[in-house]
């Protein structure tokens, strides 16, 4: 049962108990249930989703060290199927949660995905992340905000940086030469309060196509007038 997944976690230090296999073997029998009704993912090979969702989610362990993600307040913007928030919150169950998905149908799968699974101290919002992010009790409140294949860095800094608080990070998923979109970001991420700390290759069996994370950090408060209205960030990105 998910022996790549279970092989593949050693090289990020995450150990997986029989449990937590069992909830990520459910996750991946949910998804296809639910791919078939709603389009929530191309990727739906048993040994794909191993290694493309599940595994690729957790290498957030590689930019983060796990004993902050074992207590981390996390907000995964633009959630969508649950990558990377939901594997994030099964490999490390102290963490609490929140998934920002706009869109209602992959909203519902999250809410069943979070009953079934049994998953406490998660929230689901069904909302864009431009209109939460000015909510007094979401703003600047995160230790922690991931962002996986939702927008460019200018944008995505602008939909994730608002909701972390001073020092929190930006763990953003990305593949290839990220040289010249962090180029592109780095007027934006001056100011929304952010500055790029590293960039991490994510060197694992079976994601050996130039993954990287994006880390950034948050090293002043984000301007009140930011995130702009819904749709400007990815229309008109800071730069």
């Amino acid at each position: 049962m998910l022996e790549i997944l279970h092989t593949g976690v050693s090289g990020l230090g995450i150990q997986l108990t029989e449990r937590q296999l069992e909830q990520f073997e459910r996750y991946y029998q949910e998804l296809l249930d639910w791919n078939r009704r709603t389009n929530l993912t191309t990727i739906v090979e048993y040994r794909e989703v191993q290694t493309k969702h599940f595994l690729d989610s957790l290498s957030v362990a590689l930019a983060v060290p796990t004993a902050l993600l074992s207590r981390a307040s996390l907000v995964d913007v633009g959630a969508g199927a649950g990558f990377p928030g939901i594997p994030l919150k099964i490999a490390f169950p102290g963490m609490h949660l929140v998934l920002v998905e706009s869109v209602a149908k992959k909203a519902a799968f999250l809410h069943h995905l979070v009953e079934v699974l049994g998953l406490g101290g998660v929230e689901v919002y069904t909302a864009r992340a431009e209109e939460l992010a000015h909510r007094s009790g979401l703003r600047e409140r995160f230790d922690l905000a991931t962002g996986r294949g939702v927008a460019e860095m200018a944008a995505l800094a602008e939909l994730t940086l608002p909701f972390c608080h001073l020092g929190g990070l930006v763990v953003a998923h990305k593949k290839g030469d990220v040289a010249q979109e962090l180029a592109r970001a780095s007027r934006a991420l001056e100011t929304l309060g952010g500055r790029l700390k590293r960039v991490v290759p994510v060197a694992l069996e079976g994601l050996e196509d130039g993954r990287v994370l994006v880390v950034v950090e948050k090293v002043a408060p984000t301007p009140p007038g930011f995130p702009r209205r819904p749709g400007m960030p990815q229309k008109r990105p800071l730069g």
